[in-house]
C-alpha cells in the first residue's frame, strides 16, 4: 500500500501501488455531485464475523446513490479474550516481563507491495531479523536479537495477533493476487510490532502514548483486512491511516489539565474530512485510530476512540448521516434478551441515548453523539443491523423538535437516509400521532454489578467538610459514582464494581475516617428514561408500586437534575424481574394498557 503525506496526515492506497493494478471496472462511489456522504461504522464483532456481508450487502447497496466512507474497529476473537485490542494490551504488559525459553521459529515475511509506509508514518515497513537482518538496535548494536532462543512472552501473543488476522483474510478473501499482499501486509505489521515491543523492553517503559501505539495496529489490521475484501468483492476501496492526522500537536500540548477542548475536536473533524475527501471515488476505508493526542488518546477518549473518529468524520464530510452498524436491530425500549416484549425505537433524542447508553445499554459511545451535533452541524446517527441490512434501524435526531416527538414502531419507521425532508415528514407525523396518545417513558435499562456504599457521619453535630472528605477520598482513588443520595449525616453511593479489591479495601479504610461505612455487593441500578418524564404525572409512583407489588426492595432513588430518568438500586437478583415488571406496567402502549383494568404481574416473573 502506497503512502503519500499531505501536511500533517498520511494517505495510503489498498492493494495497488501505483499505476494500479486492480481491474478497471471495479464498483466506486457515486460520482454524482449532488450526492451526499454516508459515515458507515462496523464494530469489531461486525468487521470479525460479517466482514463478506458487509461489501456484499451493505456498501455495494449504497454506493450507487452516495458516497460512502466506511469506519472499522479492531477485529473481535472468537473469545473476548482473544479480541484483537485485548491481545495488543496483553502484549504490552508482557513486553516488560522477563524472557521465556523458546526454540520456536515464525515464517520469514515477504516484501509485498500493501501497505508501503513512507517517511513520518508510525508503521514503517521494518524488514524482518528472521529474514537475516537486523534492526538499528539489533545484534549490530550488541543487543540480543529479537530470534534468539530467550523470547519474551509477547512474541507468543504476536503470533497469536498474525494467525487470527491471517485466518481471517484466507475465510474472506478470494481472489489469489488480493489474499497474498494482504498476508504479506499482516506480516509486516506483525513484525513492526515485535520491533516496537523490542524497543519498549530495551528502555524497560511503555509509556501511555506507546499504548496508544500498540493499539492502534488493531484499527490498522481490521480496515487492511476490509479493504482486501472489499476489493475482492469488486468495490474499489482505499485504506486510510489517520495515524499522522492529529493538527499541530505541538502547539495542543499547552492544553490546560491536558484535555482536549471543543477546538481540538473542530480542527480534528475538518482534518479527516479534507483526508477522505482526497480519495475522490474509491471508498475510504478508514482507521478509528487518529494517532498520538495530548495526554494519550486510551486515556482522553477510552476504547470508544472509533465511535468518536466516525462522528469527527461526520461532521467534516457534513455527511447525510453516521451509520453505527451492529448486532442488533437498532435501540429498544428495553434489553430484548430479557424483556420479550421490548419493541423497536424508531426515533430517539441524543440526551435519552446518553442516558441508556451510561445506565448499562450498549447503544453509542456518549462523546459519538456530542460531536455528530457538534459546531451545529445536527447530523443524524442511525443505528443498524449487520444481519439485517434492509431494517429500518433506530435514529438519534439532535433537531429538537425531533426529539420532542420520540415514537414507537406503530408511528412510522424512518426513511433512509434520514434527509431532512424526511425527518420533517416523520416529525409531523409524529407530532400528530403523540397528540393523540398520552406520553410514556422512552425504555428502561439495568446496570449490574453495582456496589452501594453507606457513610454515616459519626459526629453528632453537623460538620461542613463531611461532604468534603467524602468526595476528596474519592477524588483520590479515581472513583466514579453512578447514583449518590444524601443528607446533612448520611451518604449512600452507587458505583461499579470493577475495583481492585485491595483498591477498594484502602478505599473503605479511608471513607470510614468520616463515619461508619456499610457495603452491599451484587447490586444493580434499574433506570426509567423518558425525555419527559417531569410532565409525566404519576410515572415516579406507578415504577415504585409496581416494584412493591413484585416484592422488590428498593435500596437507593435518585432522579437526575435533568429530569430525564429515575433511577433505583436494587438487589441484583432481581434485576431481570424488575425490568419486566417496569417494561409491562410504565413502557405498553396505551392501546394495550386499556384493556386491562389492572397491570397483570405474571408468575413467570418470580
Amino acid at each position: 500500500m502506497s503512502r503519500s503525506s499531505s501536511g500533517s496526515s498520511s494517505r495510503s492506497s489498498s492493494l495497488s501501488s501505483s499505476p494500479p493494478r486492480t481491474p478497471p471496472n471495479l464498483h466506486q462511489n457515486s460520482i454524482d455531485p449532488s450526492s451526499r456522504w454516508l459515515v458507515q461504522k462496523f464494530g469489531g464483532t461486525s468487521v470479525g464475523k460479517f466482514a463478506v456481508n458487509i461489501a456484499r450487502d451493505i456498501v455495494s447497496g449504497y454506493i450507487d446513490s452516495n458516497k460512502v466512507a466506511v469506519v472499522c474497529s479492531a477485529r473481535s476473537g472468537s473469545t473476548k479474550a482473544l479480541g484483537t485490542t485485548n491481545l495488543l494490551l496483553r502484549a504490552a504488559s508482557e513486553t516488560l516481563k522477563r524472557p521465556r525459553a523458546n526454540s520456536g521459529t515464525a515464517t520469514p515475511i515477504s516484501n509485498g507491495i500493501f501497505g508501503r509506509s513512507e517517511e513520518g508514518s508510525q508503521s514503517p515497513p521494518l524488514s524482518s531479523p528472521r529474514g537475516g537482518e537486523a534492526y538499528p538496535w539489533g545484534p549490530a548494536a550488541g543487543m540480543t536479537p529479537l530470534n534468539s532462543d530467550a523470547l519474551p512472552e509477547y512474541h507468543a501473543t504476536v503470533d497469536l495477533i498474525r494467525q487470527e488476522h491471517v485466518n481471517a483474510a484466507r475465510a474472506s478473501v478470494q481472489d489469489a493476487g488480493i489474499l497474498q499482499e494482504l498476508e504479506a501486509e499482516i506480516e509486516r505489521d506483525c513484525e513492526w510490532l515485535r520491533s516496537f515491543l523490542y524497543a519498549s523492553q530495551v528502555i524497560n517503559e511503555i509509556s501511555p502514548r506507546s499504548k496508544d501505539t500498540i493499539v492502534g495496529l488493531g484499527e490498522r489490521l481490521a480496515c487492511k483486512i476490509m479493504t482486501a475484501v472489499l476489493r475482492d468483492q469488486g468495490i474499489d476501496a482505499e485504506y486510510v491511516s489517520l495515524e499522522n492526522i492529529v493538527p499541530d500537536v505541538e502547539d495542543l500540548e499547552a492544553i490546560e489539565d491536558g484535555s482536549l477542548d471543543q477546538e481540538f475536536y473542530d480542527r480534528l473533524s475538518l482534518a479527516v474530512g479534507e483526508r477522505v475527501k482526497g480519495c475522490g471515488p474509491r471508498v475510504p476505508v478508514v482507521t478509528g485510530f487518529f494517532g498520538p493526542v495530548p495526554g494519550s488518546l486510551l486515556q482522553q477518549v477510552g476504547r470508544g476512540y472509533t465511535d468518536l473518529l466516525s462522528a469527527l468524520l461526520a461532521v467534516g464530510l457534513e455527511a447525510a448521516e453516521l451509520q453505527i452498524w451492529k448486532e442488533v436491530d437498532g435501540i429498544f425500549t428495553a434489553d430484548p434478551r430479557k424483556v420479550p416484549t421490548a419493541r423497536l425505537i424508531s426515533i430517539i433524542s441524543p440526551a435519552e441515548a446518553a442516558e441508556l447508553t451510561y445506565y448499562g445499554s450498549e447503544v453509542v459511545h456518549p462523546f459519538t453523539m456530542e460531536q455528530a451535533r457538534a459546531i451545529r452541524r445536527k447530523i443524524p446517527i442511525r443505528i443498524k443491523n449487520v444481519e439485517n441490512p434492509r431494517g429500518g434501524g433506530t435514529v438519534i435526531h439532535p433537531d429538537p423538535e425531533a426529539d420532542s416527538t420520540q415514537v414507537e414502531d406503530e408511528v412510522g419507521s424512518v426513511p433512509e437516509p434520514a434527509s431532512p425532508l424526511a425527518l420533517a415528514m416523520l416529525s409531523a407525523r409524529a407530532s400528530h400521532a403523540m397528540k393523540q396518545l398520552p406520553r410514556h417513558p422512552t425504555a428502561v435499562t439495568i446496570k449490574e454489578r453495582i456496589i452501594v456504599l453507606n457513610i454515616n457521619s459519626n459526629r453528632k453535630s453537623v460538620s461542613h467538610g463531611f461532604l468534603a472528605g467524602i468526595f476528596g477520598t474519592l477524588d483520590r482513588f479515581g472513583v466514579v459514582v453512578d447514583l449518590i443520595s444524601t443528607s446533612e449525616v448520611h451518604v449512600s453511593m452507587a458505583i461499579e464494581d470493577g475495583l481492585n479489591k485491595k483498591i477498594l479495601e484502602r478505599l473503605l479504610r479511608e471513607l470510614q475516617k468520616s463515619g461508619t461505612v456499610s457495603v452491599h455487593h451484587d447490586m444493580a441500578i434499574l433506570s426509567l428514561v423518558g425525555k419527559h418524564m417531569c410532565n409525566m404525572i404519576g410515572i415516579a409512583g406507578r415504577m415504585f408500586t409496581t416494584l412493591a407489588q413484585g416484592k422488590v426492595n428498593i435500596e437507593m432513588i435518585s432522579q437526575g437534575a435533568s429530569e430525564i430518568n429515575i433511577s433505583c438500586v436494587i438487589d441484583g437478583k432481581d434485576a431481570v424481574k424488575a425490568l419486566n415488571l417496569i417494561h409491562q406496567s410504565c413502557l405498553q402502549l396505551p392501546e394495550v394498557l386499556s384493556t386491562a383494568k389492572s397491570i397483570a404481574v405474571g408468575p413467570w416473573l418470580f
